[in-house]
C-alpha cells in the first residue's frame, strides 16, 4: 500500500488555492495490485462527471488542459497499481496533485472555484502514524508505523548496537576506568549514556516529525529515556516488556492500541477544555459565530463533523449566509479560514461533538 499523506502545510495551500476551474475527485480504491484496473474504471468514470460538470461553463482551453491532465493520469498504469484505502485529486488547468490516502473516503466530484478540503481534514485530524523506539540493553531498533501498512524498521545512522558499545565496554556491569562506578549505580550510569547517545542520534530523524513517539522497553531504561529525549511528541503510555522478544508487527499492533487511547483521550480533553471556555465566551457551536470568529482570525482549534453539510457561504466580514444556490459548504468555509489563521482544524464524528451539532470551536478571544 502506497500512502502520500499531505503535510499541514499541503492543506493551508488547498485550502487558500483559486481558481474558476477547480476539480476535486474523492474516490475509494484497492491496495490490492490486482484490482488497478478496477481502481481506474471508478476513476474514469468520476473523471467523465467532472469533466460534464466543466464543459457546462468553463473555457474551452481550460477543460482541454484539465482534460489533458486526468487522461495522463489515467494512462499511468503503474500510479493504479500503487494505492491506498482512497484518492484524493486536485485538478487546475494548469497543475494536478494527488494524494494515496488510509481512510476509506466516499465518491466526490466537485467543480467549482476553490477545492474542497473537508475530506482531506480527516486524514490530517487523526493519522495514525507513530514511530516506536524498542530500546533495551542488547539493542535498539527505530519501528515506522503506518494506516494499515506493515510495520518497518528504519536505519538511523550512528545508532549505538546495543548500550555497552555506547558506553566502550565490554558489559555495563563493570566497573569504570576509575573504578568508582559498579553495581546498580554505574548500571543506571551507564544506561542513561546510553540513552542519552540514542537520542542523540534520533534528533535529526525526527526533527519536523510530529507523530507520537512511544516507548517499548522494560524500566529503569522507559524512564531513563522518557527524561532525557528532546522529542515533543513523546506517548506517555509505554509498551511494557522485552522489546527484543517482540517482532516489528507485534510492535506496530501494541502502538496502534496507544494511539487509539491518545486519540480517544485528546477528544475528552477538547471538549472538556470547549465546557470549560464556553463559560467566559470562548467556546461556541453556533455557525454564525464560528463564522465570525474565522473570519477574524479568533479561532484557536474547531472541530467539524466530518458528514455534515450546510449549503451557504461567509463573507470577509464574518457574515454567514445560509444559501443552497452558492453551491458552497459554510462548515468547509468556516474551517478553510480557520486554517488560514493558524487554527487547529479537526474533522471528528458526531459523536465527538458535544450537543449532537454540527460545529465546535475553542477561541483565541472573546467576540
Amino acid at each position: 500500500m502506497h500512502i502520500d499523506m499531505p503535510t499541514r502545510g499541503d492543506l493551508e495551500r488547498l485550502a487558500a488555492a483559486r481558481d474558476p476551474h477547480s476539480v476535486t475527485v474523492y474516490l475509494p480504491t484497492s491496495s490490492v495490485p490486482a484490482h488497478s484496473e478496477a481502481n481506474q474504471s471508478r476513476a474514469r468514470a468520476l473523471f467523465d462527471s467532472a469533466m460534464e460538470k466543466l464543459r457546462d461553463g468553463g473555457s474551452s482551453d481550460s477543460v482541454a488542459a484539465i482534460e489533458t491532465f486526468l487522461d495522463e493520469l489515467l494512462e499511468a498504469p503503474e500510479f493504479w497499481f500503487d494505492m491506498g484505502r482512497s484518492l484524493a485529486i486536485f485538478v487546475t488547468p494548469t497543475s494536478i496533485l494527488e494524494f494515496r490516502l488510509p481512510n476509506d473516503l466516499e465518491d466526490h466530484v466537485s467543480v467549482a472555484d476553490r477545492f474542497a478540503i473537508t475530506p482531506l481534514l480527516r486524514a490530517l485530524t487523526f493519522p495514525n502514524a507513530a514511530f516506536v523506539l524498542a530500546i533495551s540493553q542488547n539493542g535498539v531498533r527505530l519501528i515506522e508505523v503506518s494506516a494499515d501498512q506493515p510495520a518497518e524498521e528504519v536505519t538511523v545512522p550512528g545508532m549505538p548496537p546495543d548500550a555497552a558499545s555506547a558506553v566502550g565496554l565490554a558489559s555495563i556491569g563493570g566497573r569504570s576506568h576509575f573504578g568508582r562506578l559498579h553495581g546498580d549505580e554505574g548500571r543506571k550510569v551507564r544506561l542513561t549514556q546510553y540513552a542519552r547517545s540514542v537520542d542523540h542520534v534520533l534528533r535529526p530523524l525526527l526533527n519536523g516529525h510530529s507523530v507520537p513517539l512511544v516507548i517499548a522497553a522494560t524500566e529503569p531504561l522507559a524512564s531513563i529515556y522518557r527524561n532525557l529525549t528532546g522529542y515533543a511528541h513523546l506517548a506517555s503510555e509505554v509498551i511494557e516488556g522485552n522489546p527484543d522478544d517482540l517482532t516489528p508487527a507485534q510492535l506496530a499492533e501494541a502502538a496502534r492500541g496507544v494511539l487509539d487511547r491518545i486519540y480517544a483521550a485528546d477528544l475528552v480533553a477538547l471538549q472538556a477544555t470547549f465546557e470549560e471556555r464556553r463559560t467566559s465566551s470562548r467556546g461556541t457551536t453556533d455557525l454564525s459565530d464560528l463564522a465570525r470568529a474565522a473570519a477574524f482570525g479568533a479561532i484557536a482549534t474547531l472541530a467539524v463533523d466530518m458528514d455534515a453539510k450546510v449549503n451557504g457561504s461567509v463573507g470577509d466580514d464574518g457574515l454567514l449566509t445560509l444559501d443552497g444556490e452558492t453551491g458552497r459548504d459554510a462548515i468547509e468555509e468556516i474551517a478553510r479560514r480557520a486554517l488560514g489563521s493558524g487554527a487547529r482544524v479537526l474533522a471528528v464524528r458526531r459523536s465527538d461533538l458535544p450537543e449532537n451539532v454540527e460545529a465546535m470551536g475553542i477561541l483565541r478571544y472573546a467576540i
